[in-house]
């Protein structure tokens, strides 16, 4: 008998940049990703830019991260494939892909609001076709019965604001308050559940992999999203008094490489440092004990206020919600090789897990212990808003998907989280990532698949756009219907 209760969210969890498309459609202004070029398991991905008075075309590598040099223009080029341009166009498709949502009987859906479609530019003016078009997705989810779960920022801050400092200029906490304060207010009684930042904890875990980033501005940066996500809890619960608004952190559960001391202690400070860092300063509204010992290595004061200490204590958030998709090791020990891939990290092989074809540990054990540590820091309801199998799927020639590998990983990850249930954890949630197959954020490709609806669309930008329903979409529905009784 399963411990999931009856009103639990089972869904699916998108984002606006990797699965919208209509880039250049409905009043959308530009971001970063708009100029980020395609890449693979070998390849990184790169900006495109010119720089002025050269009209030449330059390649920034990136990996979520980096930062584009002095005199940069970010710059399009008709030579050069962009996979968020069109991504899995949402934007023309949102009431088939919504019925299809009903069909397989979510309860909830995550999807993001991107910023630059609300506010594409700095005029301060909101743009009413971005306003209509999000108010439309949300009428389709109510009349399928699905709750909407909305990711306020999830890397794709619009490039107007990343032109004047992004968030290492204080003045974008204000951009972000105008931001929130139209959403709050023009989806009032269609949107209850919010999160402000995606994976708010990435810029920390990415900072040891970009060489070109001084030592306090991921700090700086973080210092200011945390009074912006504040501010939006508080003008969140103004506006409508039923919002529950939460934060959410990369799911970074590490274990110790060996019994050393050194390793254990290097974990210790891996967990400190890369996760209890961002969810003690949002769920307990004050920075942890160990801040200072972080702050010490900047060679630079942060610029941080009383009057923002004040913030981050009024306006702590209601639920905490992560990304989980596998677990890393971490050692004192610099001679043993990082072989390991994983979401926003890289590590030693864990020599007790499988690995997925990209490299990623295969640990649902680890997401019951990861349940288990957070609640008892924490004690507030806990949402799972990522969690599935990247992987090269086949579609049939009678058009079917035959996906046994995903339904065996997810399987056995609800059964950790129904034994985290039976622990006594409150978990109220489990958004599955990429429910419709969308672009890899890492890697820019659509052959990494992550859906129950295979859309045909392949690395190139080539293919139909249709929709299918893979063998996981028949599983998945039954799971929902069963409340987790039928794995």
């Amino acid at each position: 008998m399963s411990h999931f209760k009856k009103d639990f969210f089972w869904g699916g969890a998108t984002a606006a940049n990797q699965f919208e498309g209509g880039y250049n459609e409905g009043g959308r202004g530009l971001i970063l990703t708009d100029f980020t070029t395609a890449g693979s398991y070998e390849k990184p991905r790169g900006i495109t830019y010119r720089i002025r008075g050269d009209n030449s075309k330059h390649l920034l590598p990136q990996m979520m991260g980096g930062a584009l040099p002095d005199g940069a223009i970010p710059t399009i080029f008709e030579d050069e494939y962009y996979p968020n341009h069109v991504a899995v166009d949402f934007y023309h498709h949102y009431k088939e892909d919504i019925a299809l949502l009903g069909e397989l009987g979510l309860k909830m859906f995550r999807m993001s609001i991107a910023w630059s479609r609300i506010f594409p530019d700095n005029s301060g003016q909101v743009n009413k076709e971005g306003v209509d078009f999000y108010r439309d997705v949300f009428n389709e989810l109510r009349k399928n019965h699905i709750e909407p779960l909305v990711t306020i920022s999830h890397y794709d801050t619009p490039l107007w604001v990343e032109e004047k400092g992004g968030w290492l200029n204080r003045e974008t906490v204000s951009y972000f308050e105008k931001f929130c304060e139209v959403i709050f207010t023009e989806f009032k009684g269609q949107v209850k559940y919010w999160i402000t930042f995606n994976e708010i904890n990435s810029q920390l875990m990415l900072f040891g992999q970009q060489s070109d980033i001084r030592p306090y501005e991921p700090y700086q940066r973080l210092h200011y999203q945390f009074v912006a996500a504040a501010k939006a809890v508080t003008i969140g619960h103004r506006i409508d008094q039923e919002n529950k608004i939460g934060c959410m952190v990369g799911g970074a559960l590490s274990y110790p490489y060996t019994c050393h001391p050194k390793d254990v202690i290097e974990n210790m400070i891996f967990e400190q440092e890369d996760v209890y860092y961002c969810l003690d300063v949002q769920v307990k509204g004050k920075y942890p004990h160990f801040s200072q010992r972080v702050w010490d290595r900047l060679n630079r004061q942060l610029d941080v206020t009383e009057d923002d200490l004040k913030t981050l204590l009024s306006g702590k958030s209601d639920f905490l919600s992560f990304s989980y998709y596998c677990s890393f090791v971490t050692t004192h020990d610099t001679s043993v090789e990082n072989d390991a891939m994983g979401n926003l990290h890289l590590g030693p092989k864990n020599k007790y897990l499988e690995y997925s074809e990209w490299g990623w540990s295969l640990d649902p054990d680890g997401l019951r212990f990861f349940l288990n540590d957070l609640y008892g820091r924490y004690e507030v309801p806990i949402m799972i808003v990522e969690c599935g199998l990247g992987a090269k799927d086949v579609l049939e020639d009678d058009k079917t998907v035959h996906d046994p590998y995903r339904i065996d990983y997810l399987r056995r990850h609800i059964e950790a989280i129904d034994k985290a249930l039976e622990d006594g954890v409150n978990v109220i949630a489990l958004t599955t990532w990429g429910c419709i197959d969308l672009i890899s954020g890492s890697t820019g490709e659509m052959s990494k698949r992550y859906g129950f609806i295979y859309v045909d669309r392949d690395d190139l930008g080539r293919g139909t756009l249709n929709r299918y329903r893979k063998d996981s979409f028949f599983w998945y529905k039954k799971v929902i219907a069963s409340n987790g009784e039928a794995l």
